[in-house]
């Protein structure tokens, strides 16, 4: 079975890297490491750069944690590309960060968040950055 993360290269990213961690090894399971970008603008800074994914490859190597990362550019958002992973059937939960925003942001913007604790077929772990 295999621990999904969504990680982005920021606070919130890490504290879902960090839980997602502790849920592979309590659960004996695997990690998959999921960065996405729709690709349509020059700069996202929710795509990692190569710095940002050796970090995450050095401390899921360091842990011997078995694990996969995989970088997706084009296509779909973060939110769409997670929930098709997080149906397939190898997939037994889903770690993502949480950006604290206020309640009208969200009404107005909607959330990734929100998509993915909607549209997700298994369980879905919601973590914020400590403060």
């Amino acid at each position: 079975m295999t621990v999904l993360v969504g990680y982005v290269p920021s606070p919130e990213g890490e504290a879902a890297l960090r839980a997602g961690i502790d849920e592979a090894r309590r659960r004996g399971e695997n990690v998959l490491v999921v960065n996405t970008s729709r690709g349509d603008a020059y700069v996202d800074p929710r795509f990692a750069q190569k710095p940002d994914l050796a970090h995450v490859r050095e401390d899921l190597a360091a842990l011997e944690i078995d694990f996969d990362i995989r970088q997706v550019l084009g296509g779909r958002d973060a939110a769409e590309e997670i929930i098709e992973l997080a149906g397939r059937s190898d997939v037994s939960l889903v770690v993502i960060g949480l950006r604290r925003r206020s309640a009208v942001g969200k009404l107005i913007m909607g959330s990734a968040a929100q998509q993915i604790l909607l549209g997700a077929g298994c369980p879905v772990l919601a973590v914020k950055a400590p403060s």
